[in-house]
C-alpha cells in the first residue's frame, strides 16, 4: 500500500513539472521568444494544454478575473503540494 502512495506522490511530482513547463512555454510564446508556427513548438504546446487544461479550467472559472494575470497554475501547484504533504505525513505512516 505504501508503494501505491509513493507512486501517487511521484505522479503528482511529474504533473507539477508539467504545469511549470506549460506556464513557461506560454510565457515564451506570449513574448515571441519561440515561434508558435514551428510544428514542434505547436505540438508541445497542444500536448501540454491537453494535460493541464482539464484541471486548470475549473480553477479559472472559480477565480476572479485579474485581466492578463493567470494565477490558476499557482493555485494548482499549491494544491498539489498540499496533497503531497497530506499523503506523506498523515496517510503514508499509518498504511501497512
Amino acid at each position: 500500500m505504501k508503494a501505491i502512495i509513493d507512486i501517487i506522490i511521484i505522479a503528482l511530482n511529474i504533473y507539477w513539472w508539467v504545469i511549470i513547463i506549460s506556464a513557461v512555454l506560454s510565457w515564451l510564446i506570449a513574448f515571441n521568444v519561440v515561434n508558435y508556427r514551428n510544428q514542434v513548438v505547436a505540438q508541445i504546446d497542444q500536448t501540454l494544454r491537453a494535460l493541464t487544461e482539464p484541471v486548470l479550467a475549473p480553477i479559472r472559472r472559480r477565480m476572479p478575473n485579474l485581466g492578463v494575470v493567470d494565477l490558476s497554475p499557482i493555485v494548482l501547484l499549491l494544491g498539489i503540494v498540499f496533497i503531497q504533504l497530506v499523503l506523506s505525513y498523515y496517510v503514508r505512516p499509518y498504511v501497512f
